[in-house]
Order: C-alpha cells, then structure tokens, then sequence
C-alpha cells in the first residue's frame, strides 16, 4: 500500500515512459514525492518486454516507413530526421545515467547491432532514391548502399542463403543501429529511482481518477485492499490501458480518442548456428494495407547477454488493450463522443481490415513462406512461434470524421495537472523526447529553473544535432562510448 496519503506526482504504469519520467523528476526535483503504480507484479512486462516489442532502437535507419515516396518519386526524409533526433535524446539521457550510476550495466540494456534495409525488384529504385536522399544529411552519412549480390552476403549472409544470384536486391546498412531491451532498460531505471526516493509498488491497480480541487485522487486497489491517493500531477503512462483512465478523468481533452488494438505473433529461432551466422536488423516493405508496426524485419535481440534472432511480426487483432487485459476492453471504450471517429476510420481503413483477417488466418507455412523473402534457406524445424504484446493505435477526430494514427499522442489538460500517453511506434525509442515535452506542457513554469539540469540529461535539449556538426560528433562519439557502443 502507498506509504502516504498525498504526493506531489502519481506515474501510473511501470513501463519505460513511467521510468524514464520518475527518473528525471528525481534529479529535477529530488525533494518531490514520486510515486509509482504498476497492476502487473513486475515492471517493464507489457509493451516494454523484449518478447513484446522490436527492440530496434527506432531511429529511422532501417525504417522504410518512415520515408514515405512523393508522387514524383522523390523522398520525404523529415520524419525519418526526426525520429532519429528524438531516439539520439534517449542516447543522450541513457548516457548521463550511466555516468550517474543509476543505470548500472548498458550492456544489459543496449548493444551494437547494424541496421539494414532490404528490398527485391521493383522496390530497388525506392531504396537508391531513399538512400540518395538521407546519406546527404549528416544524421545518415555513413550509410552504406549495396545492390550486388556478394556485398549484401558479406553483411547479412542469411539474407543471400538459397536466393538466386540473378534476383534484382538491394540493401543499405547503417553501423549506428542499436537493440534496445526495454524491459531490462525500464528495470534498472526504476531501480535507480528507488535509490533517489521514489516509490515504486507493483501489485496495485488504479481503478479511478477523481478531480480534487485543482489535483486529483488516484483511486485503486491492490491485495492489502483499496487505496486513495491525493497529487497535484497525474501521468497515466499505462499502455493501452492509458485510454481507459484517460476517459476516468473526464478531462474535455481526452475527448473524441478511441483505440484500435492490434496483436502480433513473432517467429523466434531455436538453432543457434543459425543464430550465430545473422548479425542485423533488416527491415524491409510492409504489406499493402499494415500497419507501421508489422513492417517485416529479420531481427538479431540481445537477452541477458544471449543473442537471438526473430522475424516478423505477424498482425493480429484481439479486442483486448494490453497483453494480459480484458476481452472487454475495446467495447468498454466506447463512448458516445468517440463512437464517430471509431466508426469513420473503420470506413476508411477497409484495406487494414483485410489484411489483418488474412494475417490472422495464415497457416505456419504461410508464415515460413514470409520468412523466406528474407531468408530463403529457412527450415521450418529452427523456428517457433510466439505471441508478441498489444499495440492500441490512436483514433481521433480528423477531417472526414476521424483518423487512425500510427505514432503516439501525448493528451494532457489544460492545467498541466494530469497527462496521458496513448499509441505505439516508434514509442519506447523516443521516450526521453516524450518525456521532455511533458514536461514543457505541463510544468511551463519550471522551465526556467530546469534548463541547465535537462541541458546536463540531454546536452542537444533545445537545439538540433543535424545543425550543429561539432555537437552531432562529439555527442555521437560520447553516448557511444558511455554506452559501450564503440566499434
């Protein structure tokens, strides 16, 4: 049970965002009373998992996605610029919290591993425009281009394994790509938080959020029984179970948001001479109709230092909002003032649907056959299948009713007293830029006194790195030093 009646912040959820935002209110304010609610009896278990999420350390490397093509063939690099920005500021935090002790092993969290995009026949004019247009700009300008057979073995040999030397490929690499194991990340944050007073208690389900004066009363209960806690500052950071507590606060912002969940199901390979011979995430085209996150990608992990390989994922759909949630949980989301923007992006993604009734049919060899466009040597007896985590997508009120997004929304009120964190990709990646918007948003008035601490966390907080070469190189070179990155 909570050890007091009042805090200065409630976090709810024990993932990455809750641990990245616990550990910076820590060192901004360690005279502040934190308190942090998890419903599961672990930490960093739900879409932070390693088995439950990519892992790849989005930074727009490999991401196809995030360079979409314009009608004249050219590529629009800006979000891919972005994210890649964004993911840098993790790298930057990570960094400084190795420096400080609170997280202890980046190795356990973190390692080196090159980012590759691979692509056959027609998509090979894509991917020459693509790598033209982000090798100019110096975030990407050590990207590296292959379109002959032998170079694409010498750096992903499974890739050329049984592939037939006269099939049109390409391939780029870049050898800044990193995996991520966000749950060991979120574990070791947090337990660096609890050394700096934050408490943290598993267990304990928040059921409600009452508004109490200008704050709030977190309402919820636990096996000890219930409890009522009373704050000024509320972030719900819980997963798809934001959305739930977001309607709970009864807040006019978090007005119009619906969730659309999707499941996913990864192929994980159980021979190890297999394991040994990849060493790269090689993402290539989506399907016509999925989902960002079903991008397919053969995929070299890190799990307590052993290494693994996975491919997929495979779309699903399950109406529940977490992994271990409720069958109930997107009925239960529905309200009247949603219901609009739910039923016009289920108009207007007819092709979504479509494809995620096929993935959810696919037989074992279906799935094999996927695998194969990457690894074409691939056996079926070196793979099994495992159930990957919930994302819930956004839905909101857009133009034509409502729009489903793939990306995440950062919902708060208009006081600053209470946030929420809905979507997914590229999510976890980008948690420290989250983090530091939310703190923008909903403590302006703390800015002034914060800036030389957030600058000390994230030395590029308020500018570019693509714009200042001389801080991009010598914040590259350090958070890969910290972070035991060094080739």
């Amino acid at each position: 049970m909570p050890a007091a009646n009042r805090y200065d912040a409630v976090l709810i959820g024990g993932g990455v965002m809750s641990a990245t935002l616990a550990t910076m209110l820590a060192e901004l304010e360690p005279d502040w009373s934190v308190l942090v609610l998890e419903k599961l009896d672990t930490v960093g278990a739900e879409s932070s998992d390693m088995w439950n999420n990519a892992g790849t350390g989005h930074s727009a490397l490999c991401e196809l996605n995030y360079t979409p093509a314009r009608p004249d063939g050219t590529i629009d690099i800006a979000k891919a610029v972005a994210i890649n920005e964004q993911f840098q500021a993790s790298r930057q935090f990570w960094a400084h919290q190795v420096e400080k002790g609170v997280l202890a092993s980046p190795g356990d969290f973190i390692n080196a591993v090159p980012h590759m995009s691979f692509v056959r026949g027609g998509d090979v004019e894509f991917l020459r425009a693509r790598y033209e247009a982000l090798s100019q700009h110096p975030l990407f300008a050590e990207m590296e281009w292959a379109d002959d057979h032998a170079r694409i073995a010498e750096w992903a040999p499974l890739l050329e394994a049984g592939r037939a030397p006269g099939e049109k490929v390409a391939a780029t690499r870049s050898n800044h790509g990193t995996d991520v194991d966000f749950g060991a990340l979120t574990k070791q944050l947090f337990a660096g938080a609890a050394t700096e007073g934050v408490e943290l208690l598993t267990g304990h389900t928040v059921k409600d959020l009452r508004r109490r004066g200008s704050g709030w009363t977190v309402v919820g209960e636990s096996s000890e029984g219930s409890f009522a806690v009373a704050t000024p500052f509320v972030f719900v950071g819980s997963g798809g179970g934001a959305l739930h507590l977001l309607q709970r606060s009864g807040i006019p912002e978090g007005e119009g948001f619906g969730g659309f969940p999707v499941s996913g199901q990864w192929l994980r390979c159980t021979n190890p001479e297999v394991i040994e011979r990849h060493s790269a995430k090689v993402y290539g085209q989506a399907e016509v109709g999925a989902p960002p996150m079903s991008v397919p990608h053969l995929d070299t992990r890190y799990s307590h230092g052993q290494k693994a390989l996975m491919f997929g994922p495979y779309a699903g759909f399950s109406p529940k909002f977490l992994k271990q949630g409720s069958f109930l949980d997107l009925p239960l989301s529905v309200r009247p003032h949603n219901l609009l923007p739910m039923l016009a992006v289920a108009r207007d993604n007819v092709s979504l649907m479509t494809y995620l009734g096929k993935q959810i049919v696919q037989s074992m060899d279906q799935r094999l056959e996927a695998l194969r466009v990457f690894y074409p040597d691939a056996k079926a007896q070196d793979w099994e299948l495992l159930t990957a985590g919930q994302r819930v997508q956004v839905i909101k009120k857009g133009p034509r009713g409502g729009v489903l997004q793939f990306g995440t929304e950062l919902v708060h009120a208009a006081d600053g007293s209470v946030a929420a964190l809905l979507g997914a990709s590229p999510g976890a990646s980008t948690a420290v830029d989250v983090m530091l918007r939310l703190l923008a948003q909903c403590f302006p008035a703390h800015q002034d006194l914060w800036r030389d601490r957030l600058k000390a966390m994230v030395p590029s907080y308020g500018t570019k790195l693509s714009d200042d070469h001389e801080l991009l190189t010598t914040t590259m070179a350090r958070t890969a030093d910290v972070l035991k990155l060094a080739a």
